[in-house]
């Protein structure tokens, strides 16, 4: 075993100190995206690795900044994190593990099988099923095999927003059911081999799952009332699925200290409401509660002083002011809706890593679009789907919808089925079992997204898309989704065939990249951003939300947290052509408080 090259500390007196102290073999952190479960997690990390305890903390998030926030160069094979000895960590990539279960199934039929059926293997295997059940092996390795993790006292699970770690956890379930009742020994997948090879290791990750001696579900919230919900939705399912040892974190409390400032005032009271009005499912659980701290967390010692955190205790110590920051290379999000707006009709995508804001600037574009006497639809593909509930009040000139999964799968399966009464009743047999499989949302939801993009051509259509891994699985899922649908009917939506096109064409689409004014944010915008070049689409404007670098608070915490963003900020300008920077508004940004983010109100 590792020697500790630091002294062994005492579990500290908070709440990240007393899910340590308490912690189960295996903890699974997860929550809506940007509520802050990779510091947290991070932090009880730290925090046992320091009282002598051997860890291993794991990433399972498509879009994971594990090694950011560890300040630690990782890949899939475990290594020790740079700064603490007896704390290792490894991020599991969905694409790595892809290929490799890829050519796992693949290369024992080449030279044996005719190059026609393999070409036919591989397409089967290209499409986003095949990356999630790879994903999911590697999880399932960790849990349900004990040799993986011999020598580890606890195994910590950063895990994806949640729409993502809900699928993850089901398939289990999911991917059982589907290989007992398949008959044709074939799927979305490929031969169904390899998948009942793994029904022995499925079973025993199950049963870790639920066993509650074994392991923990720590739900990361805000004091934010989707949030709540988000977790809410997250701790009932889970409890359905057996996983019923749950703890739930309130992360980022904050308590103003200056009477007066209309800010602190706000956000404190914004806080107190939310949690007033707690769903019941999470208001019953164990609760540990973190208070807002001055700069995001990174590296061990910036875990430790997480870690250490109390609610009400050690205050930053900066001078109140009422100057605010300049920025005179951006704008406004007024001026940038000008520009927008000179177009008459298209598309208006707003991405991002989740909870930096999207939905509520994507409806405030909606409004204010309106409100100049544009016709305008806002939609989202976000499985969180709060876009109503913003804009909630609000009609002429602006129509809604949702891409709801169960909805359009729904609508696939009877429009391909429709379509296939030529079929023998074998080959139906078949397309029904494949039909039943996981990767059908994908496709379902795909469909969907092009149908409402095609509505751009005389009218604008603000897009709130998901978090980003989800995000670019949509878009990255087109020539997956044509061989699908080809193989299924010969009847392709014309506005499937014109999607791409049209996300590539920088006249019709405009991408507006928001982000946080910290470095995670910012560090995942600009890795989207790449992702969103390579696949030939190009950025319009970037959206710093939220900025309290340029509000006028006294507030030592919100001050000083100001204060660390300028320097962020100022990184993006320097890089960017278009940024707009929103700060952060008093009054909640529902229904007419969504014009102060645009300056109006």
């Amino acid at each position: 075993m590792t020697m500790l090259s630091v002294e062994t500390r005492v579990f500290a007196d908070s709440a990240i100190g007393t899910l340590a102290r308490n912690a189960t073999p295996f903890l699974f952190f997860t929550g809506k995206g940007g509520v802050g479960k990779t510091s947290v997690g991070c932090a009880v990390a730290v925090a046992l690795a320091d009282a002598g305890k051997r860890v291993l903390i794991v990433s399972t998030d498509p879009a994971s900044n594990l090694d950011e926030v560890l300040a630690t160069g990782l890949s899939d094979v475990p290594r020790p994190v740079d700064g603490l000895a007896n704390l290792y960590a490894s991020n599991l990539d969905p694409e790595v593990a892809a290929a490799s279960y890829r050519d796992a199934l693949i290369d024992p039929y080449r030279g044996i099988l005719p190059d026609a059926t393999v070409a036919s293997m591989e397409e089967q295997l290209s499409g986003a099923c095949t990356v999630e059940i790879a994903a999911f092996n590697e999880f399932a390795k960790l849990v349900g095999d004990e040799s993986a993790t011999q020598g580890y006292d606890v195994v910590i699970f950063d895990t994806a927003p949640t729409g993502h770690t809900l699928r993850l956890l089901t398939l289990p379930t999911a991917w059982t059911d589907f290989i007992e009742t398949n008959t044709s020994g074939n799927s979305c997948l490929g031969p169904l081999a390899g998948l009942k090879a793994q029904r022995e290791l499925y079973a025993r990750t199950v049963e870790a799952l639920a066993d509650g001696s074994k392991t923990t579900l720590v739900l990361v919230s805000r004091a934010d009332t989707s949030a709540l919900a988000e977790a809410a939705r997250s701790s009932m399912e889970l409890a359905d699925l057996g996983i019923r040892n749950q703890v739930l974190v309130l992360n980022g409390l904050f308590t103003a200290t200056v009477p007066g400032d209309p800010m602190a005032s706000a956000l404190e009271r914004r806080g107190a409401e939310a949690l007033a009005h707690m769903p019941a499912a999470l208001a019953s659980l164990p609760r540990a509660e973190v208070p807002l701290v001055v700069r995001s967390p990174l590296g061990i010692e910036g875990l430790r002083s997480l870690a250490d955190a109390v609610p009400g205790i050690g205050q930053p110590v900066v001078e109140p002011s009422t100057e605010t920051a300049s920025f005179p290379g951006a704008s406004s999000m007024s001026a940038l809706i000008d520009e927008l707006a000179e177009a008459g009709s298209g598309v208006v995508m707003t991405m991002g890593k989740g909870g930096v804001g999207k939905t509520s600037i994507a409806a405030a574009i909606a409004l204010e679009l309106v409100r100049r006497g544009h016709l305008v639809h806002l939609s989202t593909t976000d499985p969180a789907a709060h876009v109503a509930a913003t804009v909630a009040g609000f009609s002429g000139g602006l129509t809604l919808s949702r891409i709801d999964p169960e909805v359009e799968v729904e609508a696939y399966r009877a429009q391909v089925l429709a379509g296939a009464t030529s079929l023998d009743p074998e080959a139906l047999s078949l397309l029904e079992e494949d039909l039943r499989s996981p990767c059908t949302e994908e496709i379902a939801i795909f469909r969907a997204f092009a149908r409402v993009v095609a509505e751009a051509s005389d009218r604008f259509v603000i897009l709130d898309t998901a978090p980003t891994g989800h995000t670019l699985l949509l878009i990255d899922s087109s020539e997956a989704y044509h061989r699908e649908v080809m193989r299924n009917t010969t009847d392709t939506p014309p506005e499937v065939l014109a999607l791409l096109p049209r996300l590539r064409d920088p006249e019709f689409t405009k991408v507006l990249i928001v982000t946080l004014a910290e470095a995670t944010p910012i560090s995942e915008a600009r890795r989207l951003q790449t992702d969103l070049s390579r696949a030939g689409i190009a950025s319009y404007a970037w959206v710093v939300n939220q900025s309290f670098a340029e509000t006028a608070t006294t507030d030592p915490v919100l001050r000083a947290r100001g204060v660390n963003e300028v320097a962020h900020i100022e990184s993006v300008i320097e890089r960017e052509r278009r940024v707009a920077i929103v700060p952060w508004v008093p009054v909640p940004p529902v229904g007419e408080g969504l014009f102060a983010l645009v300056g109006i109100g």
